[in-house]
């Protein structure tokens, strides 16, 4: 229940709350180049130093989101 509550919160700030939709769309954005990089056989040097950084910044974005989702949680009660 808490999870359906928490994926509608998503839901709805990636509809009203900008700076949320961006990091979203950005998270997305690198999930999809991830998946790219891993579906590779062999990565050069250049695309493991581009996948470190890639799995670094999703991360960051994904504690941002859940930052704002955890500060909206706490208004809404």
């Amino acid at each position: 229940m808490e999870n359906k509550l928490h994926d509608e919160l998503k839901d709805h700030l990636i509809e009203t709350n900008e700076e949320f939709r961006r990091m979203h769309e950005e998270h997305h954005a690198y999930e999809s180049r991830l998946n790219d990089l891993a579906s590779r056989p062999f990565l050069t040097e250049e695309e493991q130093v581009e996948e470190m950084r890639l799995k670094k910044l999703k991360l960051h974005l994904k504690d941002s989101m859940e930052e704002i989702i955890l500060q909206h949680e706490g208004a809404s009660q």
